[in-house]
């Protein structure tokens, strides 16, 4: 009966986007450096893992997560501390945990569906204990979930990882607009963000020294490399639209990339993927991304829980912020930020993240309607 009502509608765009995935990191091996193994291999490995983190979720139920998330959360912000104190910087970055013989692992990507999970709860909580919330009842809840978002945010903003911490505002945002407040609080964050964001370019722009002296250097130049994209330069982006621009139809073929770019196998490999396959590729793999999106909204409408209905609203933000932003960067269309695609690019981590979310949206979707309290 359980496989019955499995959503195989959800399920079948996995299955093939992690063929897609596969094929095209093989692809992108030609210009990988032969010191990182055998990348596509590794996917296939870290798929198989996750499939067995699905397993595992469906198993303990949607419902156990939301019971241990404050658990999570605690340990997803120790995990962070810990980088910033014992992690090696690998490119500038503490980003990840070196595991010899295993790889890396990279808790930011886990602290993604942590802060969902948290976020929900919280939502969940605040409604069920207040029928009517007063003003002061909302902005009391909205400090209290921006702090929760705050905490990680400033961990990983110290890594350096600008792009985790743009999704994590994604998702709060996202969460934040189906969670039932007053419309006003979003036009009173619009109007706060944008006044803060005119004196972040001021200084930027016109008091560099005073920016430095506030931000830090590191900070000026990743704000240098936004402001910068607009130019169009530099060697990943003109040879990734070299590659893709000249596709063609039907692509140079299967693992014929015509030029070199950097990061082929993660942030660009979009641009990987149209060069092989062309425009017929790229209209199939953004059907498949797009009939998973719809198909994830499409579950948030019917009759679930409203927790799930929270997280689910977390998940299409991320998807939806990424998909978009990876793909506009690889074409030129947006700032090159180091975002992933989801299900595609190479990284355990994030694929392992990735795997849990369809873990939870599996649970959801062959689940009775029943009510919970999580404290």
């Amino acid at each position: 009966m359980l496989k019955n009502k499995i959503n195989y509608k959800i399920l079948i765009p996995i299955i093939f986007l992690s063929i897609i995935s596969i094929i095209t990191i093989n692809s992108a091996l030609t210009y990988t450096a032969k010191s990182l193994g055998n990348l596509a291999l590794k996917q296939a490995v870290w798929y198989l893992i996750g499939w067995i983190f699905v397993i595992i979720l469906m198993r303990l139920k949607n419902e156990y997560l939301y019971r241990n998330t404050w658990y999570l959360y605690i340990l997803g912000n120790i995990l962070l501390i810990g980088l910033l104190l014992f992690a090696d910087p690998i490119n500038g970055s503490k980003c990840w945990f070196v595991i010899p013989g295993i790889g890396s692992i990279q808790p930011s990507e886990f602290m993604k569906i942590f802060i969902m999970l948290t976020l929900a709860t919280m939502i969940h909580n605040f409604r069920n204990d207040t029928d009517n919330p007063t003003c002061l009842d909302e902005f009391k809840f909205i400090i209290k979930t921006f702090i929760i978002v705050l905490i990680p945010s400033i961990l990983t903003f110290l890594q350096p990882d600008t792009g985790s911490v743009v999704i994590y505002l994604v998702i709060y945002l996202s969460m934040m607009f189906v969670s039932g407040i007053r419309a006003r609080w979003f036009i009173i964050s619009f109007v706060i963000v944008a006044f803060l964001f005119g004196i972040f370019a001021y200084l930027y722009l016109l008091k560099e020294n005073i920016f430095i002296k506030i931000f830090g250097s590191s900070v000026y130049y990743r704000i240098e490399r936004i402001f910068n994209w607009k130019e169009g330069s530099g060697l990943q982006l003109e040879n990734a639209l070299a590659a893709i621009g000249s596709a063609g139809l039907f692509g140079h073929g299967y693992n014929k990339t015509p030029i070199y770019f950097p990061e082929s196998s993660t942030d660009f490999i979009f641009a990987v993927f149209a060069s092989n396959f062309g425009l017929v590729g790229v209209i199939i793999l953004l059907g498949l991304i797009a009939y998973l999106d719809i198909n994830i909204i499409i579950l948030a409408k019917k009759r679930i829980e409203d927790t799930d209905k929270y997280i689910i609203a977390g998940i299409i933000g991320m998807l939806l912020f990424q998909q978009i932003q990876n793909i506009g960067m690889a074409v030129g269309l947006l700032p090159i930020t180091g975002i992933t695609l989801p299900f595609i690019s190479y990284g355990g981590s994030s694929l392992l993240s990735y795997m849990m979310i369809v873990g939870i949206l599996l649970n959801i979707s062959v689940k009775k309607n029943r009510t919970y309290k999580y404290k």
